[in-house]
């Protein structure tokens, strides 16, 4: 699947898991190469909604998901689309990092060769490409043999998100990336995310409204599985049109 506008829409998406209904009929534009940030207290269904973008889904029998999701104005759920390509377009960086058991080189080797996107005399510059691009490689390029677990956890949360640009994504989503990381880590991913946006529509969860504030083009706030109210991030920390968001931003709840 090839896709070159950046553009998501999702329409009348639900998903329940078991007899849980977590999302209800979220309808949703994200803007193409900007920051996204979706907002809520726990157990609003933040992470359920990421997890619909790339059919996380699709492995858990229990789930059952309705509407459509319009990447280019293809439904990524119907039911000849390329999972693995949605996958690839649609790059998940997780809570927590969880580099491969091999060394830091074949973590950002591994898609590339096993999608055959690059030819083997050119993996060793496609590897030093992205981990730059991840701002990792003067931090290991004379690692680069060791394995992955030896980094430090910002280390290696910036090789999963190297290993996972090195498969040419176009959508970066974010789970709460920065969650486990310490105070300087997270100001390098933040920082990477910030320079990323003018190649990567990047969508990013997370419960921390000062990381929203200082990482938003565009802010989506989330309550009980409905979408409570979405805009730029400026008009929406400054002049909030529902009352239960500026209880939210005022910190009422959390």
């Amino acid at each position: 699947m090839t896709t070159t506008n950046h553009s998501l829409k999702i329409e009348h998406l639900s998903v329940s898991i078991a007899d849980q209904r977590i999302l209800k009929d979220i309808n949703l534009t994200i803007p193409g190469r900007k920051i996204t940030c979706i907002i809520g207290p726990s157990g609003c269904g933040k992470s359920t909604f990421l997890k619909s973008l790339n059919r996380m889904h699709d492995e858990n029998p229990d789930a059952r998901v309705s509407g459509r999701i319009l990447l280019n104005n293809n439904d990524i759920y119907d039911r000849d689309m390329d999972v693995t390509g949605i996958r690839k377009t649609m790059g998940l960086l997780a809570q927590h990092p969880c580099p491969l058991p091999m060394s830091v080189f074949d973590n950002v080797a591994y898609g590339p060769r096993i999608h055959g996107t690059a030819r083997k005399k050119d993996i060793a510059g496609v590897v030093e490409h992205h981990l730059k691009l991840a701002g990792l490689w003067d931090e290991v390029m004379n690692k680069l043999h060791t394995p992955a677990s030896k980094l430090s956890l910002g280390q290696q949360q910036r090789l999963c998100l190297a290993r996972g640009l090195a498969t040419g994504p176009e959508y970066i989503l974010g789970d709460e990336a920065t969650s486990s990381l310490d105070p300087i880590s997270t100001k390098k991913i933040e920082e990477l995310f910030i320079r990323l946006k003018e190649e990567y529509t990047i969508i990013l969860v997370t419960h921390i409204l000062r990381q929203a504030r200082r990482l938003a083009d565009y802010v989506v706030f989330m309550y009980l599985g409905e979408i409570i109210e979405a805009g730029p991030a400026d008009s929406f920390f400054t002049d909030p049109q529902r009352q239960l968001t500026k209880d939210y931003i005022a910190g009422s709840f959390s």
